[in-house]
This record gives C-alpha cells, sequence and structure tokens, in this order.
C-alpha cells in the first residue's frame, strides 16, 4: 500500500502526526485508526465473499485483482494464447516511423513530379501569370 514512502517522508509523517495530536493523544488516534482500517478490511472481505457466493460455483477461482487493468494484461501477455507476443515482436514502432518520415519527406521535395494521386501544395504560387490577375477594384461594391 505504501511501497513508495520513504525512510525520510516516514519521519515528517510521525514528526507531523506529533505536533498535530501531541504526544500523548497520539495513541489513541493510531488505534482508532487501526480499527477503522480493520473495519473496513473486514468490510471489503466479506463483499467479495458475498460476490462469490452469488456468481457460483463457475467462478470460485475468480480474482478481484484480475479486474485492476494492468494485472489483466499483464496475466494475458503471460499467458498468450492469441499470440500477442508475436504481434508485439513484430511491431518495430522505429521502423515504422523512419519509413513514415521518409515517405513525407519525399513527398514534400520539389524535384519529384506530382502524381495524379498526390497531394496539392496551397503554400506555392501558381506558375501561370494569367491566373494570377486580381479582378479590378469595385469601389461601389465596397
Amino acid at each position: 500500500m505504501f511501497n513508495d514512502i520513504g525512510p525520510l517522508e516516514l519521519v515528517t509523517i510521525i514528526v507531523l502526526a506529533v505536533l498535530v495530536f501531541g504526544p500523548d493523544k497520539l495513541p489513541k488516534v493510531i488505534q482508532d485508526v487501526m480499527r477503522t482500517i480493520r473495519k473496513i478490511r473486514e468490510f471489503s472481505e466479506s463483499a467479495k465473499a458475498d460476490i462469490r457466493e452469488e456468481l457460483g460455483p463457475d467462478f470460485k477461482d475468480f480474482d478481484f485483482e484480475d479486474l485492476n487493468p494492468k494485472t489483466f494484461l499483464r496475466k494475458q501477455l503471460d499467458n498468450d494464447e492469441l499470440g500477442l507476443k508475436e504481434i508485439r515482436n513484430g511491431f518495430d514502432l522505429k521502423k515504422e516511423m523512419a519509413e513514415v518520415t521518409e515517405a513525407v519527406q519525399s513527398a514534400d521535395t520539389p524535384s519529384s513530379p506530382p502524381s495524379s494521386g498526390g497531394r496539392l501544395d496551397m503554400t506555392k504560387k501558381p506558375e501561370d501569370p494569367e491566373k494570377d490577375e486580381r479582378p479590378p477594384f469595385d469601389a461601389d461594391a465596397t
């Protein structure tokens, strides 16, 4: 539960608890907290037992930890009935990204002639000067 609390954080929590509750009331507070934690654990275990009982004999081996997505994925990847390891090992993200980058860079180079299915570059000016003419200014229209 508290795997990532280091010794310095633990000492800080103890010092703060002594300052907030005082040395006289601290043992009583710790007992109350431990009693509450025990009640929550008992409630959780009874709820799990009730759920297992309601699900029936088909789910006797059901583990509630499997509901955690990380645990579920880890078990499925270790099981490998679907061949997920082959898919994961066959997919090289760096290679795919390099191919996509190369394709984009080769499409953006001006030396390659535009193909019929290619993209239209909207940043270039048209090569035909007649199409670049603007319509005459109409003062009455504005």
